[in-house]
């Protein structure tokens, strides 16, 4: 079972890092596109959250990701979320792509990108961009994708505006190695026993929480849940905490998540 953060607000990996064996993916937060208002030509560039990825602001974040891959975490990118990222990058996919594939490349100890799609966007460019991914980067790379929970419970359109069944079932859903499910509204047994109910294998789904859903006196109760999964599906795909920052349950800690995740 997988523990997973998300890692968007930077602030050290320090104590994480004194059990990283606790920490099995860290997935970097977040890939958008733009155009760069600060140079004379407007040119169109990559950004990971306000900044460029090369930027120094950075300098200690890739350090760090870098240690924790060489020590045996797994380290991807989170592309998209809120914004318009897919857009941007399917209005000029030739000069976009090209920048994200750099990136990883450089980042070597980048192994996987995560796929969090919440703006509507056609399941051929969706494709086409797994495609790209793969030809480019290895069956090897990860791939993942982050719908929400109502999504995989039941077939339908979702923020993406695709149905999700639909693309799993297809010959690009073979290279999704999970889905990161945002379970944000009910983090139950239940619900990830009715996404399993829907056709979806059990080591395909991690289950998510936000870390406001949870604080020291409740997390026990998310533990719990995860317990009646874990036991009814051993080879479930695992958990996953956005983000890192404020993790339950003891916020002067937020390691201790996957401390006590990993326990189970």
């Amino acid at each position: 079972m997988k523990t997973i953060y998300y890692y968007q607000t930077f602030v050290g990996l320090d104590k994480a890092l004194d059990h990283i064996e606790d920490v099995d993916v860290l997935i970097v937060s977040s890939i958008h596109f733009a155009n760069d208002s600060s140079s004379k030509d407007n040119k169109k560039s990559i950004y990971l959250n306000d900044n460029k990825p090369y930027d120094p602001i950075f300098n200690d974040m890739w350090l760090q990701t870098e240690k924790a891959s060489v020590q045996g975490t797994t380290i991807m990118l989170m592309m998209g979320g809120a914004g318009k990222a897919y857009k941007e990058l399917f209005s000029d996919f030739d000069t976009y792509y090209p920048q994200l594939k750099q990136l990883i490349l450089e980042k070597s100890w980048i192994k996987g990108i995560d796929l969090d799609i919440e703006e509507h966007t056609s399941i051929d460019n969706v494709k086409m961009l797994i495609n790209r991914l793969v030809k480019d980067l290895g069956n090897d790379f990860i791939i993942t994708m982050a719908p929400v929970s109502s999504t995989m419970v039941s077939d339908g359109s979702s923020f993406a505006g695709f149905n999700y069944k639909e693309l799993y079932n297809s010959e690009e859903g073979s290279y999704i190695h999970w889905f990161n499910t945002q379970c944000y509204n009910s983090y139950t047994f239940e619900t990830y026993e009715s996404i399993i109910n829907n056709g979806y294998p059990p080591e395909k789904v991690v289950m998510g929480m936000e870390s406001g859903q949870f604080d020291e006196s409740t997390f026990v109760e998310a533990l719990n849940e995860v317990k009646k999964i874990k036991e009814k599906y051993p080879n479930a795909g695992g958990v996953f905490d956005w983000e890192y920052l404020n993790a339950p349950p003891d916020g002067s800690d937020p390691s201790q998540w996957a401390r006590l995740m990993k326990d189970i």
